[in-house]
């Protein structure tokens, strides 16, 4: 399988590429026709989620910056 892509745009969509599947919470498969990428809505705007449709524009301000997270606790 080859190794798959997100990325956090600037004020906007989580970008996925690569091979992948979405599922709904009852593990139902979304039809994704074929694509390789897409944009996954992370303003809560869009009409199509879990999809971006363009409505976070003028409405989502978030410059996204990577950080290390702390470690994963011991169990």
């Amino acid at each position: 399988m080859s190794k798959t892509k997100l990325t956090i745009n600037r004020n906007g969509s989580i970008k996925i590429e690569g091979d992948f599947e979405i599922t709904d919470a009852d593990g139902n498969v979304y039809g994704l026709e074929g694509r390789t990428a897409l944009g996954l809505c992370r303003c809560g705007l869009s009409k199509n989620k879990p999809f971006c449709d363009g409505s976070h524009r003028n409405a989502f301000e978030h410059d996204a910056l990577a950080f290390d997270l702390p470690p994963v606790k011991a169990k």
